[in-house]
């Protein structure tokens, strides 16, 4: 896993993802696609990347918790989350950045220590106050102009899994995860 984010990495980003303790992602457009898929009968349908999962759960294994905080409500959200075993789940928020705040005060970690991906207006607030602020390719111009960092995979498609891929090799744990999965 050493070199896992494919291209070199700026050394002050290194420094940033080196201190975060907690990952907080959007859903739509960061986790997803963005896309609403809905059938005939009008369940809602969402596609989640297999690989942001196995991310999200090596971090996990690194004891650095994992939240969610999403405009919208969904009952898919929530089974994925409770597959992933992610630590903090909010649905239905309108104010983002009153729930990234309790959420802080929760867990006992400050904003330096904290990782938001969001890739919307409504996502900023947020992101402004994160240690790390992470977007994807597609978000919204404004948006990409004010984080610190944009991958390089879209959303729903290992923008989740590029930023644990970030995280684990600034703290130096992607090789124990490997010596893991290999028993080394």
């Amino acid at each position: 896993m050493a070199g896992v984010v494919a291209s070199p990495v700026d050394p002050l980003l290194l420094e940033r993802a080196g201190k975060i303790r907690l990952l907080v992602l959007d859903v739509d457009g960061v986790l997803t696609d963005g896309r609403l898929y809905f059938d005939q009968a009008g369940n809602e349908l969402k596609a989640f990347y297999t690989r942001d999962g196995l991310g999200i759960k090596a971090l996990q294994k690194f004891n650095i918790p994992v939240g969610i905080i999403t405009g919208r409500h969904s009952a898919i959200v929530a089974h994925r989350a409770k597959e992933l075993a992610i630590d903090y789940v909010f649905q239905g928020v309108a104010d983002k950045l009153e729930v990234f705040n309790q959420l802080l005060e929760r867990t006992g970690f400050d904003e330096s220590q904290a990782c938001f991906a969001g890739d919307d207006w409504n996502d900023i607030p947020v992101l402004d106050r994160a240690g790390l602020s992470v977007t994807v390719p597609e978000a919204d111009a404004l948006v990409r102009s004010r984080v610190h960092w944009v991958t390089e995979r879209p959303g729903g498609k290992g923008a989740v899994r590029e930023i644990c891929d970030l995280l684990l090799r600034a703290q130096g744990k992607d090789d124990l995860l490997l010596q893991g999965i290999s028993g080394s």
